[in-house]
Parts: C-alpha cells; structure tokens; sequence
C-alpha cells in the first residue's frame, strides 16, 4: 500500500463512505413489496415485472469487477465519474420509461453505477471500522428497503422507489476532492470483460435453467481458464483468482449471501404456513432481525481485526450453518425470525471480514480489482439465492 493511497482512504469520512455505497441496497429491496403494482401498470405478470430485479442483480454482479478494472486502470476519480453517470442515467429512464424492456435496461444500467460506487468506496476504506460502516450499512438499507419503497412508491409512484440508488449521488461531491486522478496504468481488458460476463451471466442462468446453464459455465469457464493463462494480467489477475487465500474468502461469501438471500426470499411463505401472519405483519417481522444483524455487523467486522483468523472463521461458519437450520426446521415463527437475524449477521460480517481478508491476500496493484471480483462472488448471492430458494420451497 503507497503512503499516497493510504492518505487517499484516510481523509474520507466513514459515514460519506457508507452514503455512498449503501443506497445500491435500495436497487435490491425497495421494489419487493411494489412489484405488483409495477405489473398493473405495466400490463404484464408480476413474474415478468421480476425481470427489473432481476436485471439489477446481473448489473450489480457483472458491475463490481468491471468497475475495479476501471478504478485500477484509470483511478478512484474515474471510476466515481463514471458510476455517477451510469445512475443517473438508469435512475432517470426508471423514472420515465414506460414499457417493461426499458425499465429492465434501466435498472440493469443503474445497477452498473451502484456497483462502481460500492467498488470505489470499499477501495477508500482505511480500516476494518471504515469496511464494516459500509458493509453494515448496505444490509442496513437493504432491511428498510422494502419499507422504504413501499412508502415512497405511495407518496410519489413505484418507478421513484426503484430509483432509489441515486441517493449515492449525495457522497459523489465529497469523494470526488479526494479521489485519486491516477489508477495504475492498466489497460482496460475488453476481450476480459467480455468472457467474465459471459460466465457470471452462465452461473446466473442455472437456476432458472439447469442443463442449459450448467452447459454455458463449462464452456465460458473453459475459455476463462484459456483467458487466464493467455493474459494473467487481465479483467481477472491470475494472481488473484489463483490465491487460495483470495479463492476461500470468495466462496465462503458467496455462500453465505446465496443462504442469506435464499432465506429472506423464502421466509414469508413459511412464516405463513406456520403461523398464518399477514404479509404486513411479517414485513414488520422481518424488519428487526435484518436490521439488527446488519448494525452488529459493524461491530463483527471492526473486532475482526484482534480476533485470531481461526475463531472468526469458525465463528462465520457456524452462523452459516445455524441460520438455514432455523429458518427450515423450526416450526415457531420466533425461530425462523431468529434464523434470520443469524443469517443477516453472518452474510453482512463475512462480506466486510473476507473483503478484508481477500484483499489482503492479492499484491497492492491489484487490490482493487480484488475487492472487485470478490464482491461479484458475494453479489451472485442475490441472483442465486432466492431461485434457489424456490426450488427447495417448491
């Protein structure tokens, strides 16, 4: 780490750093509870209105690693300029457009700035206090989302609640004065940006699509692993992927979003079955345990730094292992609330303890694109999780 970067993270305020990552939650939750109304307006099923949601999850996790490329390539100036533009730009065709496939590629578009944003201000994080204000206040917003949305979108219509995520915009000024001009040099890969997209949009499909999707990952996969040995400084270092260290705390974040997300998206249907709750009463329900598992978050990840490695990884695990248990096995509504409360805490705390880890796996030149890819891995989470959820409910 140069003296130069370290300054460049040190003299931004945690609280703009979480301003300006957190709002991309909103792109996530806000638009739960007002798909339906979405559909009314727009003539189509409340299925095909999920294609907003879920343009967002492809754009968030196609965005991050994407978004490190241009931070490394062209610096934390850049990379903010251009996230800025992408929100912008998506917020205001969400606001205006009025067919399905323009909202979709709206929300698509946005999620790519969202993503830079996050990618920009994880890479300003001095301290694991600064890593766990902006983790702990992405699962924050991400919990008051559906609640949020549900009340701007009566006040002022559902499209201003899918357009959320321009509250980041806020923090854009205040980073801007401090941002680093410079990246690293690096090229932008484009043949590399397009093979990873390729193999995020692969891994995506699976679930919707199991033979095609698992035929698409082979075959992407396979020309990634030629990508890696034919450019091992590309879209995605060899340095990285190949890390052990890096390849750990990827896939343990990856799984704990996919049973985090899994969760929230099938908690309601058993809530239901079990104690026949009011969608309302289990909005309200559900409100608590993800905003408590986010706010102690902050806490997990800024201790992380005097806990020995072992214990905080024991300790990650077993909350991934105890939330599923709860949320599935337990017949009171109490305990799965309580499930989910665990899997908040754990899916928040790993993504800013294993952000941690696995940047500090990676030589400094390639921190940022690090944090990128690792974040792509934790955001898979979102498009995964919930279609898995509905398999296993099903």
């Amino acid at each position: 780490m140069t003296g130069s970067a370290t300054e460049a993270r040190a003299v931004i305020g945690t609280g703009w750093l979480g301003l300006l990552a957190g709002p991309m939650s909103f792109g996530m939750a806000a638009p739960t509870l007002l798909l339906p109304a979405a559909a009314s307006e727009l003539g189509v099923s409340v299925a095909a209105a999920t294609w907003i949601v879920t343009m967002f999850g492809w754009g968030i996790t196609i965005g991050t690693p994407l978004a490190a490329a241009v931070l490394a390539s062209g610096g934390q100036r850049r990379a903010t300029l251009t996230g800025a533009a992408l929100t912008v730009l998506g917020s205001l065709v969400l606001l205006t457009a009025p067919s399905l496939p323009g909202l979709a590629a709206a929300s698509a578009v946005q999620a790519l700035g969202s993503a830079a944003l996050m990618v920009v201000a994880m890479d300003l994080a001095a301290t694991p206090a600064q890593m766990g204000m902006i983790t702990s206040g992405l699962a924050a917003v991400g919990a008051t989302g559906p609640v949020v949305g549900s009340l701007v979108g009566s006040a002022v219509s559902w499209q201003a609640a899918f357009a959320l995520p321009v509250l980041s915009l806020l923090a854009v000024p205040i980073v801007l004065r401090q941002a680093r001009a410079r990246g690293a040099g690096t090229a932008f890969d484009i043949a590399g940006a397009a093979v990873l997209t390729a193999f995020v949009s692969a891994l995506v499909l699976i679930p919707h699509q199991p033979v095609w999707g698992a035929v698409a990952v082979v075959l992407t996969g396979a020309v990634l692993a030629w990508r890696l040995r034919a450019k091992p400084d590309g879209m995605v270092p060899a340095d990285v992927v190949r890390g052990p260290r890096f390849l750990a705390a990827a896939a343990m974040a990856t799984a704990f979003a996919v049973i985090n997300f899994g969760m929230i998206y099938a908690a309601p249907g058993l809530i239901t079955d079990r104690a026949g709750w009011t969608p309302a009463e289990i909005g309200t329900a559900l409100l608590w345990p993800l905003l408590l598992g986010g706010a102690l978050s902050w806490l997990v990840v800024a201790a992380s730094a005097r806990v020995p490695v072992a214990v905080m990884t024991a300790l990650l695990l077993g909350g991934g292992v105890l939330a599923p248990v709860l949320v599935w096995s337990a017949d009171s509504p109490w305990l799965t609330l309580l499930g989910i409360f665990t899997g908040s805490l754990t899916a928040a705390s790993g993504q800013g303890v294993l952000g941690l880890r696995a940047a500090d796996a990676v030589p400094q030149r390639h921190r940022g694109t690090a944090l990128g890819l690792f974040n792509s891995c934790y955001l898979l989470g979102f498009a995964l999780g919930p279609a898995l959820a509905a398999l296993v409910t099903s």
